[in-house]
């Protein structure tokens, strides 16, 4: 991008995408939308709309910069500070795991479970950016949301999320590990207990795109020998806040869903695997027993 020269959003679009593309930078044109929606405010449709118009000094560096940490491997989501989920956006920072399309079937099967309750109440562990819990209240109005998460600045980025959506009346973020934090009261009144818990395999982290396994937060991945010792943890401990019938609903590793569903079996009934919209297993779920 030449000091000389005006350039206009098209010109801006154009340059970088083939620049990306020569870079090796997944979907290039996407990723140039992206930045240049940040850099400007204007949304990615609205770039389109104003082809000609040109960008500012502050609009230029700004785009500028962006593009350099996006060739050198960064995440689009914590470049542009924003991963849209669902029906919200959520801010997202490096050092936060960046909400995936595919969790958005756990909010599917979350919601189904609590269909037709009144009032439910909800438990996410491992709370990340507040994608899910937030998704469960700005989708359920009546619903109120109780999520954990071990990090604290976290913890924070989910309050913030919350707020910005408009549900931190109803979403509750609490900072510790799992179910500790968790008030006492909620024992054995909770309608769902939900997770995206760390599930990478440990010896699986240094196979994982540099992308996510250079950016990521580690915490957010390893999931331990097999990827489940945060699973079986969440299984041991759900039951005691579960109301009879309550469900469980986990994401976990593609090729380990049917082993978490395994584990689940003592404690739970209905227990099974969950496609994502690839066609991937990708949750198991079951409910707490009557008996």
């Amino acid at each position: 991008m030449g000091a000389e020269r005006v350039w206009a959003v098209r010109d801006a679009l154009d340059w970088t995408a083939e620049y990306f593309e020569r870079t090796g930078v997944d979907n290039p044109r996407r990723s140039a939308e992206w930045l240049l929606s940040a850099a400007t405010g204007l949304s990615r449709v609205e770039l389109y709309a104003h082809f000609d118009r040109p960008l500012s000094e502050s609009e230029r560096s700004s785009y500028r910069a962006s593009i350099e940490r996006r060739a050198a491997g960064e995440p689009l989501q914590y470049v542009t500070g924003e991963m849209p989920f669902r029906h919200v956006v959520l801010k997202v920072r490096p050092g936060v795991f960046i909400p995936r399309p595919e969790t958005e079937v756990l909010v599917d099967e979350v919601l189904a479970a609590i269909e037709g309750l009144t009032a439910p109440i909800v438990i996410d562990l491992c709370a990340g950016s507040g994608a899910i819990a937030i998704s469960i209240a700005y989708e359920r109005p009546d619903a109120r949301v109780f999520a954990t998460e071990i990090v604290p600045a976290t913890a924070d980025m989910a309050r913030e999320n919350a707020g910005r959506c408009g549900v931190a009346d109803r979403v509750t973020v609490l900072t510790g590990d799992l179910f500790a934090p968790l008030p006492d009261e909620l024992s054995g009144a909770v309608h769902v207990v939900a997770s995206n818990p760390p599930y990478i395999p440990t010896a699986d982290l240094a196979d994982l795109p540099s992308e996510v396994g250079g950016f990521e937060p580690r915490v957010a991945l390893d999931g331990g020998v097999d990827g489940l010792d945060v699973v079986r943890r969440i299984v041991d401990g759900a039951g005691g806040w579960l109301v009879a019938q309550g469900a469980l609903v986990i994401e976990t590793d593609t090729t380990r869903a049917q082993e978490a569903v395994n584990v689940m079996a003592a404690w739970y009934e209905g227990t099974r695997v969950v496609r994502d919209l690839a066609g991937r297993d990708r949750v198991a779920t079951g409910r707490k027993r009557k008996d």
